[in-house]
């Protein structure tokens, strides 16, 4: 059986009454939404818990990098094998398994008593990410057929993803407040086990075409070397040397293997990805704007964060609250992202995000030492409603772009392209952000500031502050304030920076498509054929009937003349619109 029958078979028993009593596709995507829900808050919940972890546990400092890193660069690491898999075994058997795994890694990591177990759970808490991200939009893709509703259902998946890494830093706050840090991940278990059994019941099960044996070897090629680039970007964030042979040589290496794992995918009968999408200008187009999008948002978001606490004295509660704006903005272009997109078409839309995103950056420009809170609270509105827009829009365009047997490679390589984006934005940014800070520190012109403590606090503005409580007196001031006025300048440089990112990223958005084509069954027309027809019409990749439409006669009776609901339906529409 090919992978699209397969496809098609599922999607019947998930939309028109199949195995699970007629389960609704509205219903599937709530199930598919918390499990992103929760993935999306444990990459940022714990952010706010370091500091209580390093109290508690006495990490060394390359334990608290791993501590904090094990998570996303595991997760980054593995959408691609289990992207692929999934396509292979069974999406739905796939994302059950992570929640699973995700669920004992998160009890796991609330009662770690060293710093080694805690950096093993985040790990394995970052191999049931992999398995849920990608095997969400995969499912989702085969469960909504129909690009319009595809196309609301993706915009509610991406205002999800937003809300739960924009809520994780004030919901860890609350928690480390009230609580201990291990409650930040306890609160996954709850949760994983309702949404276990309730996902088992409700999801329908999915395939790709599974012809021919998985590439185990290229699966674990590509691992290796999206570990590779995430570790190396990652530490060139962290202020490593490019020239580092820690940061130099995982990259090459990382780079080799993909460059070898896309030889292999060509070569082969039966590829775990048809890299061939990425001649195709929408697919390609999406996953940059995707790249450049995230880029943005993480980057600015990171030194948004240290200039509400570091320069205007927020608590870590207080900044989560002043970043909600964000949040709202972000769920607001999801649920008019499908309208927005009928309406302007896929190239309008992303370009349009890129745009207004940069004119919000732009509208920091005149942040200072002092609170605007007015100010910030209209450009994170802007910058949320203008990423999400783009995110949304650059989604909808590669998932749609992609055949439905490969709905779960596509996933992974989007998913990827998140994290790659995120932590490129942190390493290119950050690089910004400290050319421009440190020179004024480091070169000792702070008055009766020996030049050790300048270098010293050129590192960080945290790092500065440290170094000013040492010094105390009026030495300590002067360091003080040239610390926070010299972060303020290197902040008005990273922002333009961003924007003429930004701004590139609305000129790559030219390639996209200019209309949004909705294909075969026709945008609107769901409503006018029964399910099964719709399904089955999905599954054997023909347009379904319209009324009055000539249809061949090896076609099944129910295709040819549409079944007694359809009629029915037909005539209450008819009814009700006169």
């Amino acid at each position: 059986m090919s992978g699209t029958t397969t496809a098609g078979a599922r999607l019947r028993a998930a939309v028109g009454g199949g195995a699970h009593g007629g389960v609704n596709r509205w219903a599937v995507l709530v199930v598919l939404c918390v499990s992103l829900l929760l993935v999306a808050l444990d990459s940022t919940v714990l952010h706010v818990a370091v500091p209580a972890v390093t109290e508690d546990l006495r990490p060394s400092g390359v334990e608290l990098l791993w501590i904090v890193d094990a998570y996303p660069l595991v997760c980054a690491a593995l959408l691609i094998l289990f992207g692929t898999l999934g396509d292979r075994i069974g999406r739905r058997r796939v994302l059950l398994i992570g929640y699973g795994i995700f669920g004992l890694a998160s009890v796991a990591a609330a009662f770690a008593g060293s710093p080694g177990i805690l950096i093993a759970a985040r790990a394995l808490l970052g191999i049931g990410g992999a398995m849920i991200m990608p095997a969400t939009l995969s499912i989702l893709r085969t469960v909504f057929p129909d690009r319009r509703e595809r196309a609301m259902a993706i915009g509610i998946w991406t205002a999800v993803a937003a809300v739960g890494a924009a809520t994780g830093p004030v919901l860890g706050g609350f928690l480390v407040e009230h609580f201990w840090w291990g409650s930040v991940f306890l609160i996954n278990v709850p949760l994983m086990a309702l949404i276990l059994p309730v996902g088992r019941f409700l999801l329908p099960e999915s395939k790709g075409n599974c012809d021919g044996p998985w590439d185990v070897a290229g699966a674990l090629m590509a691992a290796a070397g999206v570990l590779g680039v995430v570790l190396g970007v990652k530490r060139l964030g962290a202020g490593a040397s490019m020239l580092d042979v820690k940061t130099f040589g995982p990259l090459l290496l990382g780079a080799v293997l993909l460059a070898l794992f896309v030889r292999r995918q060509r070569r082969r009968k039966h590829p775990l990805i048809d890299v061939t999408m990425f001649a195709r200008a929408t697919f390609s187009t999406s996953v940059g704007c995707i790249v450049l999008a995230m880029l943005a948002l993480v980057g600015l978001e990171l030194i948004a964060v240290q200039y509400l606490q570091l320069v205007l004295g927020l608590s870590p509660l207080q900044t989560g609250l002043r970043l909600l704006p964000l949040t709202f903005a972000a769920m607001a272009a999801g649920a008019t992202g499908s309208y927005t997109l009928r309406r302007i078409g896929p190239r309008r839309m992303v370009a349009f995000g890129f745009v207004l995103t940069a004119s919000a950056v732009l509208l920091l420009m005149p942040m200072g030492q002092h609170d605007r809170p007015g100010l910030l609270t209209t450009a994170f509105v802007l910058l949320g409603f203008g990423l999400q827009s783009t995110l949304f829009g650059a989604y909808e365009s590669m998932l749609s772009e992609a055949p439905p047997e490969q709905a779960g490679g596509a996933a992974a390589i989007g998913e990827t392209s998140y994290q790659l984006g995120a932590g490129m934005g942190i390493a290119l940014l950050g690089s910004v952000m400290n050319a421009a800070y440190a020179p004024a520190l480091s070169s000792g012109a702070v008055h009766g500031v020996p030049q050790a403590a300048g270098s010293a606090a050129a590192n960080s503005l945290g790092e500065a502050y440290q170094v000013a409580a040492q010094l105390g007196g009026p030495a300590g001031e002067a360091l003080r304030i040239a610390a926070r006025h010299s972060f303020v300048q290197g902040l008005h440089v990273t922002l333009l920076v961003s924007a003429g990112l930004l701004l590139l990223g609305a000129v790559a958005a030219l390639r996209l498509p200019r209309v949004m084509d909705c294909g075969a069954p026709p945008c609107g027309r769901v409503a006018d054929m029964d399910t099964a027809t719709a399904t089955d019409a999905v599954a054997a990749d023909i347009p379904a009937p319209r009324d009055g439409a000539v249809v061949p006669a090896g076609l099944s009776a129910a295709r040819r003349g549409g079944s007694g609901r359809a009629a029915a339906l037909r005539r209450n529409v008819g009814a009700e619109s006169n």
